[in-house]
């Protein structure tokens, strides 16, 4: 083999090698000319179709004003027809517009009558630590009230009355004074959690340090009325304005009223060992703390709310609690108006003991007992009011209806005093029956959906809480 001769794999048909170019083959027709020669195509074709029409279809005199015209006249009868559809629909719902819930329950604060307490820190409590010479610090008590008002902030006065094992009454008082009054924020929750201290009971039911000073009744409803309370202000002054809704004009609740209601929450945890009220003062106190659910600027205080309700609620004894609960129904009803109002304090009602389960039966009971102005609140009066509304009567008032449809709910299936009067139960599943399937989805008139639907809904839990056996006629006195 020759140097110089090619190798094996470098001969002609080397692939690095450019090769010659194939001859040139016909023009590929590609997808842009076939989609423009389709459309000229069509063009033509559409242009013959309408020359064919234009000869044959049309009649001779034709113009094209004509035909504008009449155009013009399917358009107007058009338009009439839906200004009637219209005015059908407005007539069937006048566009009312149910004002939202909420009632004015607080005016303008005023000044404290009283908020002197000169000479606290001359207590028998500061005055014996004063000597002890082994503190290392001076208790600094000629700075007088500001020198009480840290060591209250800091905690320290707290510990100094556990470590003595009592409290004077200038020291209680002056306590809660600040809880009451103050705008310092952290002075008012360091005086709450003071007072929440003296007022807990250890596990053997005994206070943690002795006192005798207690907040009353008329201390309580005293700092309320300067907070701006409306306490006698009927139903049809605080009405669902928009002021109520929006809030009043000073910005805001009162400051101190969360430290008011833990308060009252405390002392009514505390009846075995002292009763604070008697029970037409924690009537009184009921009726007002049920009230404040109203007010749409304390809707962030519902928790302190709730527990101060339910605090309340347990503070009657077993005899006196029947009798209370009549009494406090039948003052939030004259209170409260006949619409959403209504329905929220009966929602608001949360607890899940018997004696919050009946409350809001009773309070349902009564205010429907108002509304139709009823002498004894008798429930089979009630029902018969209730489902004597046609619901395909033109002038239904299905806004009322749904008002009712609640309230009866809450009477009859809150507590157990219905279940045993099946002929009750039994009537009123089948007005919720009627109503549920006599309104049709279509229907337009005002309310008239949410009242079909509310009845589709208790509906259901009417069939699962099954009556007990028995029956016979019952009056809710």
């Amino acid at each position: 083999m020759v140097i110089d001769d090619p190798l094996d794999f470098e001969g002609d048909n080397d692939p690095l090698l450019s090769t010659p170019r194939p001859t040139k083959r016909k023009k590929v027709i590609g997808l842009d000319d076939l989609l423009v020669e389709f459309c000229e195509t069509g063009k033509d074709e559409l242009k013959a179709s309408a020359a064919k029409a234009k000869a044959k279809g049309r009649p001779k005199g034709y113009n094209s004003d004509d035909e504008d015209k009449h155009v013009t006249e399917k358009e107007i009868s058009f338009c009439k027809f839906v200004e009637e559809c219209e005015e059908k629909a407005k007539a069937l719902d006048p566009g009312e517009e149910v004002p939202q819930w909420g009632q004015q329950v607080f005016s303008c604060q005023k000044s404290p009558t009283i908020l002197n307490c000169t000479g606290v820190e001359n207590c028998q409590l500061l005055q014996s630590f004063c000597g002890l010479e082994h503190l290392g610090f001076d208790l600094e008590i000629e700075k007088g009230e500001g020198f009480l008002e840290g060591m209250l902030i800091d905690g320290w006065l707290l510990k100094l009355i556990l470590l003595y094992g009592s409290v004077e009454d200038s020291i209680a008082s002056w306590a809660l004074t600040k809880l009451l009054y103050s705008s310092n924020k952290k002075l008012q929750d360091s005086a709450s959690e003071f007072w929440d201290s003296l007022l807990s009971l250890n596990e053997d039911d005994k206070p943690q340090v002795n006192f005798g000073y207690f907040p009353s009744y008329s201390i309580l409803k005293g700092a309320l009325l300067n907070y701006g309370y409306l306490q006698d202000a009927p139903c049809t002054t605080t009405s669902t304005s928009e002021t109520a809704v929006a809030g009043t004009s000073d910005g805001g609740p009162p400051q101190n009223i969360t430290a008011w209601l833990r308060l009252v929450s405390a002392c009514c945890k505390i009846r075995k060992l002292h009763p604070v009220f008697s029970p037409s003062e924690a009537e009184d106190l009921l009726v007002t703390v049920i009230s404040l659910f109203l007010d749409r600027q304390l809707e962030g205080l519902l928790l302190i709310l709730g527990d101060c309700l339910n605090s309340l609620v347990l503070y009657f004894s077993t005899s006196e609690w029947e009798c209370s609960c009549l009494m406090v129904a039948e003052s939030i009803s004259k209170r409260v108006r006949m619409d959403l109002n209504c329905l929220r304090i009966v929602d608001c009602i949360t607890g899940t003991n018997d004696r919050s389960k009946f409350l809001r039966s009773q309070l349902a009971l009564q205010l429907l007992k108002n509304s139709f102005s009823l002498k004894v609140a008798n429930v089979e009066k009630i029902l018969k009011s209730v489902t004597s509304t046609n619901v395909k009567e033109k002038e239904c008032n299905f806004f009322m209806l749904y008002v009712y449809l609640v309230l009866m709910d809450n009477l009859l299936f809150s507590s157990d005093a219905f279940r045993n009067k099946p002929a009750i139960i039994e009537a009123w599943r089948t007005y919720l029956r009627n109503c549920s399937t006599q309104i049709g989805c279509t229907d337009w008139r005002f309310y008239a959906s949410k009242v079909r639907n509310k009845a589709s809904y208790l509906l259901q839990g009417a069939i699962s809480k099954k009556p007990a056996a028995g029956g016979g006629s019952v009056s809710a006195q």
